[in-house]
C-alpha cells in the first residue's frame, strides 16, 4: 500500500529533467527499463520498458510497481502491448501523485507537479518511431477528481502534434463512456480507436451540470 503522507505541495518536487538524472541504483536494467525518477517515492512520471514502438498506457496515478516489481495491473498492460505487436510498454498517468487508493489522491492541483508531467509525457511521445499509440486504460477513476480531465486535456493537446492516436481496449461504460481499466482484460484484448477528445469534452460537461 502506499498513502501519501502529504500533499505534493509540501514535498521537492524534481522537474521531470532533474528526475531523469541517475541516482547511481544499479539494481535493475538501464537498458531494459525507463523509470523516472529511478527511486521510489511521493509521486512517479514514467515506468515501462525501451522500444522503438511502445503501447503508451494511460492510468490516473501510479502505485507501488517499479522495475522488475510489476503489479497485476502494470503485468497485463506488459501481455496487452505484445499481444497487439508493440515491441515494449510504456506506463504513464493523467496524474504522477503516488496512491494505492486513489481515494487518498490530493484534492487540488499541483500546478508545478501536472507540468513537470506533461514534460514527461511528451518525452513519452518523442520516443516513439512514427505515430504514438496511446491507450487510454482509468476506468471511472477519472471522476474521483475534477482537475484530472483538464489533465488529459492537456495530454490530448499535447499529442496532436505527435499525431498521436488513441484506443481503448475492451468494453467501454454504459454511462459516460469511460475506457476499461487493464487489470480484468483478457490478455488478447485488442486495441479500439478512441476519440478521446470528444469523451473528455462530455465528461467535463457532465461535471459542470
Amino acid at each position: 500500500m502506499h498513502i501519501p503522507q502529504s500533499d505534493t505541495k509540501y514535498i521537492e518536487v524534481l522537474s521531470f529533467e532533474d528526475a531523469r538524472a541517475d541516482s547511481g541504483r544499479e539494481d535493475y536494467d538501464r537498458e531494459k527499463w525507463m523509470y523516472i525518477p529511478d527511486f521510489y517515492s511521493e509521486y512517479r512520471y514514467i515506468l515501462g520498458t525501451r522500444g522503438k514502438k511502445p503501447l503508451i498506457c494511460i492510468g490516473i496515478n501510479p502505485s507501488t510497481a517499479e522495475p522488475d516489481n510489476l503489479d497485476n495491473t502494470l503485468k497485463s498492460v506488459e501481455r496487452i502491448a505484445a499481444g497487439n505487436g508493440y515491441d515494449s510498454f510504456i506506463m504513464f498517468n493523467v496524474y504522477a501523485q503516488r496512491a494505492t487508493d486513489p481515494d487518498h489522491m490530493e484534492k487540488d492541483l499541483n500546478v508545478r507537479l501536472h507540468e513537470e508531467n506533461m514534460k514527461a509525457f511528451e518525452y513519452v511521445l518523442s520516443v516513439s518511431e512514427g505515430e504514438p499509440a496511446v491507450w487510454a486504460a482509468w476506468g471511472t477513476i477519472i471522476e474521483k477528481r475534477r482537475y484530472l480531465p483538464d489533465c488529459v486535456l492537456d495530454m490530448i493537446e499535447l499529442g496532436k502534434s505527435y499525431g498521436a492516436k488513441w484506443y481503448t481496449a475492451g468494453a467501454r461504460s454504459k454511462k459516460s463512456g469511460h475506457p476499461h481499466h487493464p487489470l480484468y482484460l483478457r490478455k488478447d484484448s485488442v486495441l479500439d480507436p478512441f476519440d478521446a477528445e470528444k469523451y473528455i469534452t462530455d465528461l467535463k460537461n457532465l461535471f459542470a451540470k
